[in-house]
């Protein structure tokens, strides 16, 4: 079974994501939504040395929802900021300590940071201990690592590393 159905969960996430970008519900895109969700993590299993377990859903969905909040309010923030010109930016870059050990969780963690308006995962250091962030807007780098700790990282530990 897992050859033919590596990641069970992808599937139909993969399958959704795909009929949200297309913006319909017509029962060939579903066909193909399907599809593609059992092909992509089929021809890519070589590039997923282990299976993605979720040791608490309900953490993910609660990070998935504070994760849409912030882009929500980070694109309200980046706005104003650009309409109110350069000049009151104070960029930033922080180097954020991490305790996550997972690679997923790293990625994304990474990701998460770079989809939220105003901030950028610039670099892992080697030892994957820290990451570095650019800020567009960052007036307190202790409470800029304050809020990745909180908001994603402890989430993304609970989700990720049991």
């Amino acid at each position: 079974m897992k050859h033919w159905l590596p990641h069970p969960l992808l599937t139909p996430i993969l399958a959704l994501v795909w009929l949200l970008l297309n913006n319909t519900r017509a029962p060939g895109q579903v066909v193909l939504g399907l599809l593609l969700g059992w092909a992509i993590p089929r021809f890519t299993l070589a590039f997923w040395p282990d299976r993605v377990r979720i040791y608490r859903p309900l953490s993910l969905l609660r990070f998935v929802g504070v994760f849409l909040w912030d882009v929500l309010v980070s694109n309200v923030a980046v706005a104003r900021l650009v309409l109110a010109g350069p000049k009151v930016l104070n960029p930033l870059f922080v180097w954020v300590p991490l305790d996550l050990s997972n690679d997923l969780a790293l990625s994304l963690l990474a990701n998460t940071i770079c989809l939220t308006p105003g901030t950028v995962s610039a670099n892992l250091s080697p030892d994957q201990r820290h990451l570095l962030v650019h800020a567009l807007d960052c007036t307190d780098p202790d409470e800029l690592v304050r809020t990745i700790k909180t908001r994603f990282e402890t989430p993304l530990m609970e989700i990720f590393e049991c």
